[in-house]
Protein backbone atom coordinates (compact mmCIF):
# COMPACT_ATOMS: atom_id res chain seq x y z
CA UNK A 1 0.00 0.00 0.00
CA UNK A 2 1.46 3.24 -0.82
CA UNK A 3 1.70 6.60 1.33
CA UNK A 4 -1.28 8.42 0.02
CA UNK A 5 -3.35 5.33 0.28
CA UNK A 6 -2.38 4.73 3.83
CA UNK A 7 -3.19 8.03 4.86
CA UNK A 8 -6.21 8.37 2.63
CA UNK A 9 -7.67 5.47 4.62
CA UNK A 10 -6.33 6.64 7.83
CA UNK A 11 -8.35 9.98 6.96
CA UNK A 12 -11.27 8.17 6.07
CA UNK A 13 -11.71 6.67 9.62
CA UNK A 14 -10.83 9.40 11.81
CA UNK A 15 -13.59 11.38 9.68
CA UNK A 16 -16.04 8.41 10.01
CA UNK A 17 -15.39 8.87 13.51
CA UNK A 18 -15.94 12.59 13.79
CA UNK A 19 -18.62 12.99 11.87
CA UNK A 20 -20.76 12.02 15.08
CA UNK A 21 -19.64 14.97 16.24
CA UNK A 22 -21.48 16.74 13.27
CA UNK A 23 -24.39 14.56 13.55
CA UNK A 24 -23.49 13.05 10.66
CA UNK A 25 -24.06 9.35 10.51
CA UNK A 26 -20.18 7.74 10.00
CA UNK A 27 -20.84 5.95 6.94
CA UNK A 28 -22.25 8.79 5.72
CA UNK A 29 -19.28 11.15 6.65
CA UNK A 30 -16.88 8.42 5.32
CA UNK A 31 -17.71 8.93 1.96
CA UNK A 32 -17.68 12.78 2.20
CA UNK A 33 -13.51 11.45 3.87
CA UNK A 34 -13.01 9.75 0.81
CA UNK A 35 -14.10 11.91 -1.33
CA UNK A 36 -12.18 15.21 -0.01
CA UNK A 37 -9.31 12.60 -0.35
CA UNK A 38 -9.47 12.81 -4.14
CA UNK A 39 -8.83 14.74 -7.39
CA UNK A 40 -11.99 15.80 -8.93
CA UNK A 41 -15.90 14.46 -8.66
CA UNK A 42 -16.22 10.74 -8.43
CA UNK A 43 -18.84 8.37 -9.40
CA UNK A 44 -20.91 6.09 -7.28
CA UNK A 45 -18.91 3.28 -8.46
CA UNK A 46 -15.92 4.74 -7.99
CA UNK A 47 -16.57 5.67 -4.25
CA UNK A 48 -18.31 1.65 -3.78
CA UNK A 49 -15.01 0.33 -5.10
CA UNK A 50 -12.93 2.37 -3.38
CA UNK A 51 -14.32 2.15 -0.09
CA UNK A 52 -15.93 -1.31 -0.03
CA UNK A 53 -19.21 -0.02 0.34
CA UNK A 54 -22.79 -1.29 -1.16
CA UNK A 55 -24.41 1.17 -3.92
CA UNK A 56 -27.33 1.62 -1.52
CA UNK A 57 -24.93 2.77 0.92
CA UNK A 58 -23.45 5.14 -1.20
CA UNK A 59 -26.96 6.29 -2.84
CA UNK A 60 -28.13 6.92 0.96
CA UNK A 61 -24.66 8.41 2.18
CA UNK A 62 -24.43 10.72 -0.87
CA UNK A 63 -28.45 11.95 -1.13
CA UNK A 64 -27.61 12.86 2.86
CA UNK A 65 -24.12 14.47 2.12
CA UNK A 66 -25.94 16.55 -0.99
CA UNK A 67 -28.73 17.28 1.64
CA UNK A 68 -26.00 18.86 4.28
CA UNK A 69 -24.43 20.90 1.22
CA UNK A 70 -21.37 18.76 1.77
CA UNK A 71 -21.60 17.18 -1.77
CA UNK A 72 -22.50 18.49 -4.91
CA UNK A 73 -23.75 16.02 -7.87
CA UNK A 74 -22.78 17.35 -11.29
CA UNK A 75 -23.37 15.21 -14.70
CA UNK A 76 -20.42 13.73 -16.40
CA UNK A 77 -20.13 14.91 -19.66
CA UNK A 78 -21.88 13.21 -22.66
CA UNK A 79 -23.23 10.58 -20.10
CA UNK A 80 -26.35 10.14 -17.42
CA UNK A 81 -23.50 9.26 -15.16
CA UNK A 82 -23.52 11.55 -11.52
CA UNK A 83 -20.55 12.26 -10.22
CA UNK A 84 -20.14 13.96 -6.65
CA UNK A 85 -18.29 17.00 -5.94
CA UNK A 86 -17.28 17.64 -2.17
CA UNK A 87 -17.48 20.79 -0.79
CA UNK A 88 -13.88 22.44 -0.31
CA UNK A 89 -14.77 25.32 0.79
CA UNK A 90 -14.29 24.45 4.65
CA UNK A 91 -15.93 27.72 5.60
CA UNK A 92 -19.03 27.39 3.73
CA UNK A 93 -19.20 23.75 4.61
CA UNK A 94 -19.07 24.69 8.29
CA UNK A 95 -21.81 26.71 7.58
CA UNK A 96 -24.22 24.34 5.94
CA UNK A 97 -23.23 21.49 9.00
CA UNK A 98 -24.52 24.32 11.47
CA UNK A 99 -27.29 25.33 9.12
CA UNK A 100 -28.59 21.62 9.14
CA UNK A 101 -28.32 21.03 12.84
CA UNK A 102 -30.39 23.91 13.44
CA UNK A 103 -32.91 23.24 11.51
CA UNK A 104 -32.82 19.60 12.56
CA UNK A 105 -32.03 20.05 16.14
CA UNK A 106 -32.81 22.87 17.63
CA UNK A 107 -35.86 24.62 15.95
CA UNK A 108 -37.71 21.42 16.35
CA UNK A 109 -36.84 21.66 20.26
CA UNK A 110 -37.50 25.35 20.70
CA UNK A 111 -40.81 24.46 18.63
CA UNK A 112 -41.90 21.78 20.85
CA UNK A 113 -40.73 23.88 24.20
CA UNK A 114 -42.66 26.80 22.76
CA UNK A 115 -45.79 24.44 22.95
CA UNK A 116 -45.33 22.61 26.37
CA UNK A 117 -44.11 25.31 28.63
CA UNK A 118 -47.58 27.44 28.40
CA UNK A 119 -49.52 23.93 28.50
CA UNK A 120 -47.65 23.36 32.17
CA UNK A 121 -48.25 27.30 33.51
CA UNK A 122 -52.06 25.88 34.39
CA UNK A 123 -50.26 23.09 36.40
CA UNK A 124 -49.83 24.29 39.98
CA UNK A 125 -47.97 20.91 41.43
CA UNK A 126 -44.52 21.22 42.76
CA UNK A 127 -43.45 18.77 39.62
CA UNK A 128 -44.83 20.60 37.61
CA UNK A 129 -43.31 23.89 38.49
CA UNK A 130 -39.88 21.97 38.99
CA UNK A 131 -40.56 20.54 35.17
CA UNK A 132 -41.46 24.20 33.82
CA UNK A 133 -38.37 25.76 35.20
CA UNK A 134 -36.20 23.02 33.76
CA UNK A 135 -37.59 23.27 30.39
CA UNK A 136 -37.66 27.05 30.57
CA UNK A 137 -34.03 26.70 31.43
CA UNK A 138 -33.46 24.27 28.23
CA UNK A 139 -35.31 26.99 25.79
CA UNK A 140 -33.39 29.46 26.80
CA UNK A 141 -30.25 27.91 26.53
CA UNK A 142 -31.48 26.56 23.04
CA UNK A 143 -32.50 29.84 22.20
CA UNK A 144 -29.16 31.13 22.77
CA UNK A 145 -27.20 28.59 20.82
CA UNK A 146 -29.30 29.48 18.12
CA UNK A 147 -29.38 32.86 18.09
CA UNK A 148 -25.31 32.01 18.19
CA UNK A 149 -26.00 30.15 15.10
CA UNK A 150 -28.17 32.69 13.43
CA UNK A 151 -25.24 35.16 13.72
CA UNK A 152 -22.61 32.78 12.53
CA UNK A 153 -25.19 32.10 9.73
CA UNK A 154 -24.71 35.17 8.87
CA UNK A 155 -21.18 36.23 8.56
CA UNK A 156 -21.06 38.31 11.82
CA UNK A 157 -19.73 35.83 14.20
CA UNK A 158 -17.23 34.71 11.20
CA UNK A 159 -16.24 38.09 10.70
CA UNK A 160 -15.19 38.67 14.23
CA UNK A 161 -13.44 35.58 14.91
CA UNK A 162 -11.24 35.65 11.68
CA UNK A 163 -11.87 32.34 10.86
CA UNK A 164 -10.04 32.07 7.13
CA UNK A 165 -7.23 34.30 8.93
CA UNK A 166 -6.89 30.88 11.60
CA UNK A 167 -7.56 28.65 8.91
CA UNK A 168 -4.50 30.85 6.60
CA UNK A 169 -2.13 30.93 9.81
CA UNK A 170 -2.99 27.10 10.43
CA UNK A 171 -2.15 26.45 7.15
CA UNK A 172 1.23 28.54 7.43
CA UNK A 173 2.56 26.79 10.36
CA UNK A 174 5.20 24.13 9.45
CA UNK A 175 3.76 20.73 10.69
CA UNK A 176 5.24 19.08 13.59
Amino acid sequence: MSEAQSVRTAFVDLWSRMGAFWGVPPMTARVLGWLLSKDGPQSADEIVAGLGMSRGAVSMATRELRDWGLVHPERSPGTRQILYRPETDFEKAIRNIVAARKRREWEPILEHLNEWIPKLERERSAEAIVFRERLKAISALVSETDAMAESFLAGTTLKSLGLKMIVRAALARPSK
